[in-house]
């Protein structure tokens, strides 16, 4: 079976971590622990967020004296995709030897005039009291809005319409090997629609829709979102919480999950069920094997009485 994993950003960094290497190190050996055993049995197209990464070097570049101006967003997702993709494919290489891996830094088309570049809503780095917020959010230009545990910096996150290295992807698989791709949603870029000539732009796709496009374009038959928790809850937080183990697309989107957590996650999974007729599934990362084989999260299966 082919298998794309989505692992969250705070898989590799969990909140309120310091973002020291060594840390991302630790989390990187518990995501491979994981995944080696869904690995052994199935194809694996592996991709990643990078919301805290990308948010740490957005900062550095900030303050770095050395340069006229920061680096852009699109510039920093490639930095983030060649860090983790690298810690990624070194630990899989030791937890599964004679296995072909690859990191490989993809580009993701996006449109121009996507709405989403004037309504910044994607959470990057790290959690910040609210007046200090508001202190970088005038200093640098930045936007910032409210996260679970404090206020972070926002920026636009435009809808993926197509992995630009999709057949270099299937090719690495034909061949046998496990592919690390797509991180961080993807090099965000624009394509002139004359030239064809690509251009980055300042935003940070969210890896979850790119993971459904991933998962559609390489023709998967499972896509496997790994969060913080271990299903979908209704009314999350709340005395009335519920877990919800089993869902249709419709039956998923229904219950308005947020934007800034479990809302593009469940987005996700419902778009390629609905797009390809394929089984989601949202859950922990420690439970991805038995997620997988019906025991743990949340399954997303087409609607058949639709259907």
């Amino acid at each position: 079976m082919r298998i794309v994993v989505a692992l969250g950003g705070n898989a590799l960094l969990h909140r309120g971590e310091r973002p020291d290497a060594a840390v991302q190190q630790a989390n990187i050996d518990r995501v491979a622990t994981a995944l080696a055993a869904l690995a052994r049995e199935h194809e694996l197209v592996i991709t990643h967020g990078n919301g805290p990464q990308v948010g740490l070097l957005a900062v550095e570049s900030a303050a770095d004296p050395a340069l006229s101006a920061p680096y852009p967003l699109h510039l920093l997702g490639a930095q983030t995709q060649g860090m983790i993709g690298s810690l990624l494919a070194c630990t899989l290489h030791d937890v599964l030897p004679g296995r072909r891996i690859t990191a490989l830094v993809t580009h993701t088309l996006v449109r121009a005039d996507d709405p989403a570049f004037a309504r910044p809503t994607k959470f990057v780095g790290q959690v910040y009291p609210h007046d200090a917020a508001r202190s970088l959010a005038r200093e640098r230009g930045w936007h910032i809005a409210q996260d679970t545990t404090g206020w972070r910096r926002v920026v636009p996150s435009p809808t993926p319409e197509r992995i630009m290295e999709t057949d270099t992807v299937h090719e690495l698989l034909n061949s046998g090997g496990l592919v690390i791709c797509a991180g961080g949603g993807g090099v965000p870029v624009t394509a002139d629609a004359t030239t064809g000539a690509l251009t980055g732009v300042e935003a940070v796709i969210d890896k979850d829709l790119t993971a459904a496009l991933l998962a559609e374009e390489v023709k998967a038959d499972f896509l496997l979102v790994l969060t913080d928790v271990p299903c979908v809850y209704k009314d999350y937080g709340t005395p009335a919480q519920q877990p919800v183990l089993d869902a249709t697309p419709a039956e998923l989107r229904r219950e308005g999950f947020p934007d800034g957590s479990m809302g593009p996650k469940a987005e996700a999974a419902a778009r390629f069920v609905e797009r390809t007729g394929g089984i989601a599934a949202i859950g922990a990362l420690d439970a991805a094997y038995e997620i997988v084989h019906g025991r743990s999260g949340t399954l997303v299966r087409p609607d058949l009485a639709a259907g």
